[in-house]
């Protein structure tokens, strides 16, 4: 089991503290997480900073803790301008960067982007498989339906050979099928349920085999919103609270079901849960008081997940 951390991006106007993000990142690195991670939301009233930035300022605070960002919405973005970006910062990380890719599903405001919604499943697969010639050829001829190159060169290409790892998430059977066959790993969602995500791994695991690809080589992995406190009912107010905050301009609600909350002893039982739906490793989001909530995870219950 391996467990990851996210990376802090609400920041309110003219409220970024570098020194508290770089204590944040230091004490990342020390606690000895897998990776620490970024997620992405462009429109929204909540204050978040954009996610590959923020592994870029991440990249040079830290030198060994492994960068990742979940997800991007690829069909909102120039894949040609993405992988350039990703590439840079692979580069700036010297080889520390992972991407998490989502197709975004149809309620996104597509319009916002150009983007026409009956295309976006189309344009994932045609903007992945171009970046994969950017970071990978030395010249690179495109005809696509989307975007066409001619002789076209980027450089410089990843750190990482032949790229960074990819990732994917949604729910749907059919991007479960695409991730066993196109990515590194799945990441299941934090806005889904324990019980919800036990039904994506167990499509993955099928998928594993019907695909017959070495499970070894495929990471089933997990976003948790959690809270630690003393007083349980005051961690599920606030993780309440705090995801009501973040979801309710996409119109969800009623997301206190899918949060890990309350005592040490209630967090251990949680992420016991999730372990046993297939998570093999398991991104832990505090939504308040992050840095007291990372020291919490990891000296009082990642030690009792072991």
């Amino acid at each position: 089991m391996r467990f990851a951390i996210s990376i802090p991006q609400t920041v309110a106007d003219g409220s970024f503290d570098p020194a508290s993000m770089d204590t944040y990142l230091t004490k990342a690195e020390q606690f000895g997480f897998d990776s620490a991670w970024t997620g992405e939301q462009v429109l929204g009233t909540l204050p978040m900073l954009s996610p590959l930035e923020t592994l870029a300022y991440a990249a040079a605070r830290t030198r060994r803790i492994r960068l990742g960002c979940a997800m991007l919405v690829s069909p909102l973005h120039n894949p040609v301008h993405l992988a350039k970006t990703i590439a840079s910062v692979d580069q700036l990380s010297r080889g520390r960067i992972e991407i998490g890719l989502v197709t975004g599903g149809p309620a996104r405001m597509f319009s916002a982007f150009g983007v026409d919604p009956a295309s976006f499943v189309a344009r994932f697969g045609e903007g992945l498989r171009l970046m994969r010639q950017l970071w990978t050829q030395p010249r690179v001829d495109f005809d696509g339906r989307f975007w066409q190159l001619s002789n076209a060169a980027m450089e410089p290409k990843p750190f990482q050979k032949p790229h960074p790892p990819i990732w994917f998430g949604g729910s749907h059977p059919n991007a479960l099928a695409r991730a066993v066959r196109f990515a590194h790993g799945f990441i299941g969602a934090g806005s889904s349920t324990t019980a919800a995500f036990a039904q994506h791994a167990r499509i993955a695991r099928e998928q594993l085999h019907q695909q017959q690809r070495d499970p070894d080589n495929f990471t089933i992995a997990k976003r948790v919103y959690i809270a630690v406190d003393n007083d349980a009912g005051a961690a599920r107010d606030r993780i309440t609270n705090a995801l009501d905050r973040m979801y309710r301009y996409f119109g969800m609600g009623n997301l206190a079901a899918v949060a890990v909350a309350g005592t040490v002893d209630d967090c251990v039982d949680g992420l016991h849960e999730v372990a046993a739906a297939g998570a093999q490793e398991i991104l832990l989001n505090p939504l308040f008081d992050e840095l007291n909530q990372m020291r919490l995870l990891a000296t009082e219950v990642i030690p009792r997940l072991a």
